[in-house]
C-alpha cells in the first residue's frame, strides 16, 4: 500500500507530479488530480488532431521520467499525490471525442471509474510494472478504455 504520510513539496519536479499540489488533497487526489486537468485539456482541446496526439505522446514520456525521479525522491512507488498519470489518462480519454462540456464531465466520470475499479488489464499492469512506467500505464490504459466508450457513445448519438 502506498503511503499515506503528508508531503511537502520541495522542488518543481514534486510540484509537476503533484499536480500544482493538487495531489496534495487529504482526499481523493486522483480525483482532484483529473480535475484539475479539465482546464489544462481545455486550453489544448482545440488544437489540430496531430498537434493534439503530440501533446499527448510528449506529456506521456515527460509523465514516465516525471513520475519516476519523484517517487524516487519520496521514496514511495506510486505515491497516491503523484497525479501526472492522472492529467495525462484524462487527456487520452478525450482524444478526438467532440468538444463540449458533456463530454468532458462523461470523460471525467468514465476516466475515474477505470482508474478506481481497474479492470482488466489495469489492474494486472498496476501490480506488475514499476518505475515511472508502472506508475503512468495504468492511468494510460483507463484513459484509452474510457476513450474507446466515449467514441462508441458518439457514434451511437451520431
Amino acid at each position: 500500500m502506498p503511503s499515506t504520510n503528508p508531503v511537502a513539496i520541495t522542488n518543481p519536479i514534486q510540484f509537476l507530479a503533484f499536480g500544482f499540489g493538487s495531489g496534495l488533497s487529504p482526499k481523493a487526489p486522483g480525483t482532484m488530480g483529473t480535475l484539475v486537468a479539465i482546464p489544462l485539456y481545455l486550453a489544448v482541446a482545440a488544437l489540430p488532431l496531430a498537434w493534439y496526439s503530440l501533446f499527448i505522446a510528449l506529456t506521456f514520456v515527460f509523465g514516465v521520467w516525471l513520475c519516476d525521479r519523484a517517487s524516487k525522491q519520496l521514496g514511495v512507488h506510486d505515491h497516491p499525490g503523484i497525479v501526472w498519470d492522472e492529467f495525462v489518462g484524462y487527456w487520452i480519454t478525450l482524444w478526438a471525442v467532440p468538444l463540449g462540456w458533456q463530454w468532458v464531465l462523461a470523460g471525467f466520470v468514465l476516466f475515474r471509474l477505470f482508474d478506481i475499479a481497474k479492470p482488466w488489464p489495469i489492474g494486472w499492469l498496476d501490480k506488475r510494472v514499476h518505475g515511472g512506467l508502472g506508475i503512468m500505464i495504468d492511468d494510460v490504459v483507463a484513459g484509452a478504455m474510457a476513450c474507446a466508450v466515449l467514441h462508441s457513445a458518439a457514434w451511437i448519438l451520431n
